[in-house]
């Protein structure tokens, strides 16, 4: 896997842990619209299927999403939201919880105070038992928003847990049990997702075609025969990630649990 390709890398050496209970809330932190579709959607759907109320933070508007230079971009934002909202819902059904937009300019993402404190507020208010989002440390990944969309996660649960952060909120701490941070180059806890005739992997899939505006920028499927290809690329990708574990389908993270 290229190291600016989105979803999910290969398997290393590192001892594994397996499949989480399934939380009773979890947020996914992405940087941009269908991030967390590529990043971990199978295994979201696979918990949201268990009763798991699964909620969405994207941090930017998505607004260079495109090759088209011409491109309107206030009707592209729009777009890309609605996007997320039916993305978000062909992944969990009726476990979908709220999606949240901090809608700062894409490709202008800061890991500063104020956007920390905004990650921490979201954090506190929903109360998550686990949070997904973008390993910060990825080696040689050049977006900007992905990094910083990471270290949000990561700094907004220290924030979030700790009660003399951002005091001004008048908002009880919490603390996440665990944080899975995908896209790791050394990942160590595999989830699963082959299971209930491969629902999971079709979920994820389902949820990334709802971002029908990526179809040529990030997918490279313009039409039905891409698409084809895409999905089969997508399917095989966790296949392979499964197979050393004898899963028949796996999404690989980082684990924290010392929050």
């Amino acid at each position: 896997m290229a190291a600016n390709e989105p979803g999910q890398p290969a398997v290393g050496r590192s001892a594994f842990t397996h499949n989480l209970a399934v939380p009773a809330v979890a947020l996914a932190i992405g940087a941009h619209p269908d991030d967390v579709e590529f990043g971990g959607g199978a295994t979201l759907a696979k918990w949201a299927a268990a009763g798991c109320v699964v909620h969405h933070l994207i941090c930017t508007d998505g607004s260079k999403g495109t090759w088209n230079p011409d491109a309107d971009v206030a009707a592209l934002v729009a777009q890309r939201q609605l996007e997320q909202v039916e993305a978000a819902r062909r992944l969990s059904g009726v476990n979908a919880g709220v999606v949240r937009f901090l809608d700062h300019v894409d490709g202008e993402l800061d890991s500063d105070l104020k956007s920390r404190g905004e990650v921490a507020r979201v954090i506190r208010e929903l109360r998550p038992d686990v949070v997904f989002g973008h390993d910060p440390w990825k080696r040689y990944r050049l977006h900007p928003d992905h990094r910083h969309a990471g270290l949000l996660a990561c700094e907004g649960i220290v924030a979030a847990r700790d009660p003399h952060f951002y005091r001004e909120q008048h908002l009880a701490a919490h603390r996440p049990s665990a944080l899975l941070l995908w896209e790791a180059d050394e990942p160590d806890h595999v989830e699963d997702v082959g299971g209930d005739g491969g629902r999971f992997v079709d979920c994820k899939l389902d949820a990334l075609e709802a971002h029908a505006s990526q179809f040529e920028s990030t997918m490279k499927a313009v039409d039905d025969d891409q698409l084809v290809a895409f999905r089969q690329r997508v399917g095989e990708r966790l296949a392979g990630l499964g197979e050393p574990f004898g899963y028949q389908a796996a999404e690989v993270f980082k684990l924290i649990t010392d929050l």
